[in-house]
């Protein structure tokens, strides 16, 4: 199953990495535009070639559907002109498209693919979006993007002009701005608990990943914590002894599964997808 993944992953990065490196906007978009060529002539039919040939045997041998890739490539596009957004439902939806596909495509690969998985994949996979996002906030604002939504800003009595003042002044992020950011993190927090349970109906060779990106996710977050949330100066770390806890539990947790392979799978229901306030 490995080549498989790779192929998948490969896609994501080179796309990422075309839309992030490129000279300008318009080049990226260009470059981008190629790629959604490529993907709509692997689906339509058309010709396939380069570094899609690969990709292609992967998506014909797992039936795997368009959709995440497009949702992927319009997120990419996205991040050439949009770098504020006015309130949460636009963050959580720049999240389905950044994040969200790529849950959804690994889980088509190993065969699951109900709504339940799905659901609960979109959950781990937007809270780890913006635990990142709440990680880089100074980094961010280096370059000219701010995920802080104006309407969670307006809430907590600041606007972007605090954000940039206490960056280039090199001055401790304000209690106001904290308050923000620790509200956006308990945001985070409960998407990873509400998805953690996905680890308990997939195969116990994908739960072991599962399990080590959520717990990846929520030591982010209790890094954030750790700076009481300072994060327009510092960015948070998670230590290298924490790091090394979790790829042994996770180790420990495949080496479980190769000795009872018949473990069986728990069904659960779906979560309440209300979104946080």
């Amino acid at each position: 199953m490995r080549q498989p993944f790779f192929d998948v992953y490969a896609f994501c990065r080179t796309a990422d990495d075309a839309a992030d490196e490129s000279a300008s906007p318009a080049e990226a978009t260009e470059a981008l535009a190629k790629f959604r060529r490529s993907i709509a002539g692997l689906f339509d039919g058309g010709e396939v070639a380069g570094p899609f040939l690969a990709l292609a045997v992967t998506v014909r041998r797992f039936d795997l559907p368009r959709k995440p890739f497009d949702d992927l490539l319009d997120a990419f596009v996205q991040d050439q002109s949009v770098h504020r957004y006015s309130d949460e439902s636009q963050l959580w939806d720049y999240c389905r498209r950044s994040a969200n596909p790529v849950g959804r495509l690994v889980l088509a690969m190993a065969g699951c693919d109900s709504d339940e998985h799905y659901c609960l994949s979109d959950e781990i996979c937007t809270a780890l979006q913006l635990a990142n996002f709440w990680q880089d906030v100074g980094r961010d604002y280096a370059i000219g993007r701010i995920y802080l939504p104006e309407s969670v800003m307006q809430r907590h009595g600041f606007d972007e002009s605090v954000i940039a003042n206490t960056i280039e002044r090199a001055q401790p992020t304000p209690g106001r701005v904290r308050e923000a950011i620790a509200e956006q993190c308990d945001c985070a927090r409960d998407r990873f608990e509400r998805g953690r349970p996905l680890a308990r109906i997939v195969p116990p060779w994908l739960a072991a990943d599962i399990d080590l990106f959520a717990l990846g996710g929520l030591a982010t977050l209790d890094a954030i914590a750790k700076l009481d949330y300072d994060v327009l100066q510092h960015r948070p770390q998670v230590p290298k002894r924490t790091q090394a806890g979790f790829v042994m539990r996770a180790l420990m947790r495949r080496l479980t599964a190769w000795s009872h392979p018949s473990s069986e799978r728990t069904s659960l229901s779906v979560p309440d997808r209300r979104q946080p306030s």
